[in-house]
This record gives C-alpha cells, sequence and structure tokens, in this order.
C-alpha cells in the first residue's frame, strides 16, 4: 500500500515540472534579451546625457547672500542719553534709536539767538546814525561857510589896515578847521551808508544779520541732530555698542541697519569657470539653511577684480617668489523670485549658473 502511495506522489511531481519547464522558459529569455539590450541602451543613454551637459553648467559654495547695510553714526559729539533700540529689533525709517544730551546745543542755540538778536539792534543804531548824518554834513556845511566869510571880511580888514595879522590867521585856521568837519561828516556818512549796503550773495538782508542767522540755523539744526533716527526701514544690527553715558564722536559708526529690500548672492567662481559666463544667464541658488528652497536667478554682473586684488593687502608677485593659485572672482547673482523664508545677510549658498 505504501509503495502505491510513494508511486503516485512521483507521478505527480513529475506532471508538475513538465508543466512549469515550459513556462520558465520563456522568462529567461525575455530577461537574457532586457541585459543584452537594455542595458547597453542605458549606458548609451547615460553617456549622452553626460555628454550633452558636459561644461553646461558652473556652480560654486562658495557663495553667501548679500544685503545693504547702513551703518549710523551721529553727526553731532556728545554724550548718550537714552537708547530706544535693541538688537534685531525692526526699525521704520524716521524711528528713533538713540538720544544723545541735548543741552550743550540748547545753550548754542539761546546763544545764536542773542547774537542775532544783537545784531538787529545795532542795525538800528546804525540806520538811525545814518539818518543823522546829513544834519552833521549840514552843519559842518554851515560852520565852513561861516568861517570862510570871516576869513574874507578879515581879509578885507587887513588890506585897510583895520585889523592884525594874528586876527587874519585865526581866521584862515578856522576855514581849515570847518572844511576837515566837512570832510570829517562825509566820511562819517560814506561808513555808515557802507555798512547798511547788502552784498550779492544776500541781496537785501544785512551781512551781520545773514551772518547771526546763519549761525543760529545751525545750532537749531545741530539740536535736531542730537535725535539720531533710522534712515531705511531694516533690522538693528550691532546695537551693543549703544550704552547710556558713553561718548559718541562724530562719524563714528554707533549702530548698523540691514535695510529690507531686495537681496542678492555674492558668488565666487574660479577663474576658469568664467570663459562662458555671460550677464544674464540664469542661474539656480540653494541655502545650507534652508535645503527645501531652491530660487530662480541671472547673473547680474561679473566683478572686475579678484578676491586677491581686491583685499587690504593683495599678493605682491614681482620679485618672482610666485605659485599659481586659482583665483576667485565675485559675480553678482541676482534672484528673480522671492523667498518663502526670509534670508539672513552672510548665510551660504550654492549657486549653479546655466553657461549655454
Amino acid at each position: 500500500m505504501a509503495d502505491a502511495d510513494t508511486n503516485a506522489e512521483s507521478s505527480q511531481n513529475d506532471m508538475t515540472a513538465e508543466e512549469t519547464a515550459p513556462a520558465a522558459a520563456p522568462r529567461r529569455r525575455w530577461l537574457r534579451a532586457l541585459l543584452m539590450f537594455g542595458v547597453p541602451a542605458f549606458a548609451v543613454l547615460v553617456v549622452g546625457f553626460f555628454w550633452l551637459t558636459s561644461g553646461r553648467y558652473v556652480s560654486t559654495d562658495n557663495a553667501a547672500v548679500a544685503q545693504d547695510k547702513v551703518a549710523v553714526s551721529a553727526d553731532v559729539a556728545g554724550r548718550i542719553v537714552e537708547v530706544a533700540v535693541k538688537e534685531n529689533d525692526r526699525v521704520k525709517a524716521g524711528d528713533l534709536l538713540f538720544r544723545i544730551d541735548p543741552e550743550p546745543y540748547r545753550i548754542a542755540v539761546n546763544k545764536a539767538k542773542t547774537a542775532l538778536a544783537d545784531a538787529q539792534v545795532s542795525l538800528r543804531t546804525l540806520r538811525t546814525s545814518y539818518a543823522g548824518t546829513d544834519a552833521d554834513i549840514q552843519a559842518a556845511r554851515d560852520q565852513m561857510v561861516a568861517a570862510r566869510q570871516d576869513y574874507d571880511r578879515q581879509s578885507e580888514l587887513m588890506r585897510k589896515g583895520f585889523t592884525t595879522r594874528a586876527r587874519l590867521e585865526s581866521a584862515e585856521h578856522a576855514v581849515e578847521q570847518a572844511r576837515a568837519a566837512y570832510q570829517r561828516a562825509q566820511a562819517s556818512a560814506n561808513e555808515a551808508r557802507s555798512r547798511l549796503a547788502t552784498g550779492s550773495a544776500v541781496p537785501g538782508e544785512n551781512p551781520d544779520i545773514a551772518a547771526a542767522r546763519v549761525d543760529l540755523e545751525q545750532a537749531q539744526l545741530n539740536l535736531t541732530r542730537t535725535e539720531v533716527r533710522a534712515p531705511v526701514n531694516g533690522v538693528v544690527s550691532q546695537a551693543d555698542r549703544l550704552q547710556v553715558g558713553q561718548q559718541m564722536m562724530t562719524g563714528l559708526p554707533a549702530v548698523t541697519i540691514v535695510a529690507d529690500g531686495a537681496s542678492w548672492i555674492e558668488a565666487n567662481f574660479k577663474e576658469t569657470d568664467l570663459d562662458h559666463m555671460r550677464v544674464g544667464q540664469p542661474a539656480t541658488v540653494k541655502f545650507d539653511a534652508y535645503p527645501e528652497i531652491e530660487l530662480r536667478g541671472h547673473v547680474a554682473s561679473i566683478g572686475a577684480l579678484t578676491g586677491s586684488e581686491s583685499s587690504v593687502l593683495p599678493a605682491q608677485n614681482a620679485n618672482g617668489n610666485w605659485v599659481k593659485v586659482t583665483q576667485r572672482v565675485p559675480v553678482r547673482i541676482a534672484l528673480d523670485e522671492e523667498s518663502p523664508r526670509p534670508l539672513i545677510a552672510g548665510i551660504s549658498a550654492e549657486v549653479t549658473v546655466d553657461v549655454r
């Protein structure tokens, strides 16, 4: 009985092998055909792709985001009495950044106002004096005429022998004194007229008044400059230099504002990559800080100096101590679309330019 069961199982296995053998043969033939033709075709496609795209793209990871940065300094010197911003605060143009002690400049304004008032009083006094010069001239003229008449009378009496030589000489001296007084009166009138005159630079205004008015305007301007305000919209940076009580010097950068607006990429390409690079060629930009973001842009400009030439201490190879180093040239990449994430000045980027 056992032998019969064994024979039946053997017969069934033989029938199953005979049925699967014809099905496996076509599968092996199809796999053989795929290996023979598919793999070479794929290799040809890969080689063709690299051949077609070879030299089409140049890229660099020596790139960073750049933005306009405004260094704000004080136009007047003084002690800081108030600081209105902190690091990374967002400000608008006109917002107060810090205030310098205004008291010395208020005193200067009051002093300039006093000087202007003094010049106005002096001008009124001068006008009054000039108005009286006509009477002085007329009086001197009358005195000169009277002295001349007395001299003529003494001369006639001297001719007739009714007077003395001393009286005649005294009358002659009186004529000379009267003439000198008349000339002094005319000179005083001319001087007063000249001081009342106006120059061509400030027509219609007395020079002393104009000078005092300008001093007052300068003092008032300096007073307004004690309040240092943001020149642009942006984000405050390096605000730690602002401390109450610190003495601020004129022109010394006190705080930096990273201005809002367009950002660009400052990419440093190897000089060997610039052969086919032209302004206007498309580019793509990726950021180390935002790996998921890829922005489109284009070549805006190609630098005129290499990085070594624009450094503080450029290399000097005139003495023959020469080691050839591939130079880097700054290329500005303008972004054609806005980033969904804020771009921070200085973050690293990778730039690829399609030079064909």
